[in-house]
């Protein structure tokens, strides 16, 4: 998302100063035991494409509730909303994409078991570009004239101090405690790698969290990231980052392009069980990638 992307570099390890200390790797269990009730959680992806289902299947086998949860929702929003553990959403749509509506999330919605805040999606850029930041707000078009005003009344609008004294949408900033991410690739440092067709936010959401978890397909060196792909694809940046978790199939059943597609049996499977049965056997299976 950013204009320009530089290759990471080694930084070099001073005389008695052990190579340790920029190891980030950890398990997915690791990760989610540092996140907390209540907390206002970042998942990336988009819909049912690369969503870090690793960490979501981790963060379900916890007691972690009470959560706002901010995604452009798939499964990972469905799950967590059919569990209980969302208070607040905020997100500019849930679905499955084959399956247009998620359809956990439509019976959590339905029973309104949490609270939604419903923006558009260039709301929902801006809100993470502000964060990422450190902004309160950034001004945006969108949104003016529809019912999304309406719908979010604390939504504000700002005037431009120049003399086209335009209006403007104030869109406050998307705030992270932490974010969950998942990648094709990743070094130990935490310098993240995506290889299919479309970086989605991820990157946004790990600058706008004051903690970020990345899983990954597989953790390779660090030259290796740009040895037969473009510096370009090095999607998020070490300094952004906490922890790094393998998960080989960790996005499973949503797509990691180009390593695999979305498993459209599993996800179908998915959406017609109810989701205490589905809970049972998912919640049961081996973690994805091996152990967490």
């Amino acid at each position: 998302m950013n204009a320009q992307v530089n290759a990471p570099v080694e930084a070099p390890v001073s005389a008695g100063v052990s190579a340790q200390v920029s190891d980030k790797t950890m398990t997915a269990d690791a990760a989610v035991s540092r996140l907390a009730d209540g907390m206002t959680l970042g998942i990336g992806g988009w819909g049912s494409r690369r969503k870090p289902m690793a960490l979501v299947r981790a963060l379900l086998r916890s007691g972690i509730s009470d959560l706002t949860v901010v995604s452009c929702g798939g499964p990972d929003v469905g799950m967590l909303a059919a569990a209980g553990r969302i208070r607040r959403l905020v997100a500019p749509f849930v679905t499955l994409d084959s399956i247009p509506l998620e359809p956990h999330y439509r019976a959590a919605r339905e029973r309104g078991t949490l609270e939604l805040t419903e923006i558009d999606e260039a709301m929902f850029l801006w809100g993470l570009r502000a964060a990422a930041n450190r902004l309160p707000f950034l001004p945006l078009r969108a949104g003016l004239g529809s019912d999304v005003m309406r719908v979010n009344p604390g939504l504000r609008t700002v005037t431009s101090p120049y003399d086209d004294g335009e209006t403007f949408v104030a869109v406050p900033a998307l705030r992270l405690d932490a974010a969950l991410v998942h990648v094709n690739r990743a070094d130990r440092r935490g310098n993240g790698q995506y290889l299919g067709p479309d970086p989605y936010f991820d990157d946004l959401f790990c600058e706008a969290a004051d903690a970020a978890y990345v899983s990954c397909e597989r953790v390779v060196e660090t030259a290796e990231l740009t040895k037969a792909a473009a510096p370009q694809t090095l999607l998020v940046k070490r300094h952004t980052v906490t922890g790094v978790v393998e998960a080989p199939n960790g996005a499973h059943f949503t797509s990691c392009a180009p390593d695999y597609a979305r498993d459209e049996a599993a996800q179908r499977e998915y959406a017609t069980t109810p989701w205490t049965e589905f809970a049972t056997r998912f919640l049961a299976e081996a973690p994805l990638g091996g152990r967490t």
